[in-house]
C-alpha cells in the first residue's frame, strides 16, 4: 500500500520511471551507501514519534471528555 502512495506522488509530479531511478542515483552518491541506512533510520524514528504524539493527544482529549 506504501508503495502504490509513493509511487501515485510521483506520478502526480510527472515523474516516470527514469527520473525517479536517476534522483536515486543521485541520492547514493551524495550521501553514499553506508549513510542512506542511517537518514531512513532517523526518518523512521521521526514518522514513528510522531504517530505516537497523534495518538497520545487523541487519547488524552477522549479522556478528557470522558471526565
Amino acid at each position: 500500500m506504501l508503495k502504490f502512495l509513493i509511487m501515485h506522488t510521483f506520478l502526480l509530479f510527472g515523474l516516470g520511471a527514469q527520473e525517479i531511478i536517476i534522483i536515486l542515483i543521485i541520492i547514493l552518491l551524495l550521501f553514499g551507501g553506508k549513510k542512506i541506512p542511517e537518514l531512513m533510520r532517523g526518518l523512521g524514528k521521526g514518522v514513528k514519534e510522531f504517530k505516537d504524539a497523534s495518538k497520545g493527544n487523541e487519547d488524552s482529549s477522549a479522556d478528557k471528555s470522558q471526565n
